[in-house]
């Protein structure tokens, strides 16, 4: 058991990538607090959790809202008495929406679920790690924010930011026994890639962010996320701090 009586809070746990984490999370003897959107899904993957004899419970949450953040990381420390790793995975796309056609609103809404709701889950989680003397943050970045033109400029833009976020907490934070590491999944099958639903396909940001997707080897599975966020949260990983994996089939090897 890797995480033997870990208490593990997973935003995005809904579905996707964030399940599987959850999942194999409660297998590994973490007891899960599970935060999404969407009550329905959460109540599915705990009834699971549950069924294999884990231990999780679920709170709904909102990641670009303070309160819930607040909610959130309160309920997994009253329920469970510590808190011992944040994966901040809830995140959105941006319908590979180009520089000159995105809106405020879409960039706004991009950089609060995908940048905001990770600094303030961070900044509600810190003090309670330093007082335990020991904690440790997987933030889900994206391939697309390790290059240009994966994605539209919004979403781009958010993930460079979620680098920069984990870099900088990693380092600041390491004498304090904290580490913050970043996943950077290339083609993942979640239901993320539902945004892409109904766009333009001959839109310049669509056009551009494809050019690179005969080359990508295969799409991963978000079991094999999972098992990457599973040794960034474990004592497997005590050396490694401040920097991103990238899991993505060898396809920004090009």
């Amino acid at each position: 058991m890797k995480l033997q009586d870990k208490v593990a809070v997973v935003t995005g746990a809904g579905s996707g990538m964030g399940k599987e984490i959850a999942k194999l999370f409660a297998q590994e003897g973490a007891r899960v607090v599970l935060a999404d959107i969407v009550a329905d899904s959460l109540n599915q993957v705990v009834a699971q959790i549950k069924a294999s004899g884990g231990t999780a419970i679920d709170v709904v949450t909102n990641v670009a809202k303070e309160e819930d953040i607040q909610n959130l990381i309160d309920t997994a420390v009253n329920t469970f008495g510590s808190l011992d790793v944040l994966i901040n995975n809830a995140g959105i796309m941006d319908k590979m929406t180009a520089a000159a056609d995105v809106t405020d609103d879409l960039w706004e809404r991009v950089f609060a679920v995908n940048v905001t709701g990770p600094m303030r889950a961070i900044r509600k989680a810190l003090p309670i790690m330093i007082q335990q003397g020991k904690g440790v943050i997987v933030n889900t970045a994206s391939v697309g924010g390790l290059f240009g033109s994966r994605a539209g400029v919004a979403y781009t833009a958010s993930k460079h930011a979620v680098v920069g976020l984990t870099k900088n907490v990693g380092y600041q934070y390491a004498k304090m026994g904290i580490r913050c590491n970043a996943i950077a999944p290339g083609g993942v099958e979640t239901n993320i890639s539902a945004d892409l639903a109904n766009i333009d396909m001959s839109a310049l940001g669509v056009q551009q962010a494809m050019l690179g997707m005969n080359i990508n080897p295969r799409t991963g599975q978000p079991s094999e996320i999972a098992k990457v966020a599973l040794f960034l949260a474990s004592d497997e990983s005590s050396f490694v701090n401040g920097t991103v994996i990238t899991a993505d089939a060898g396809w920004t090897a090009y």
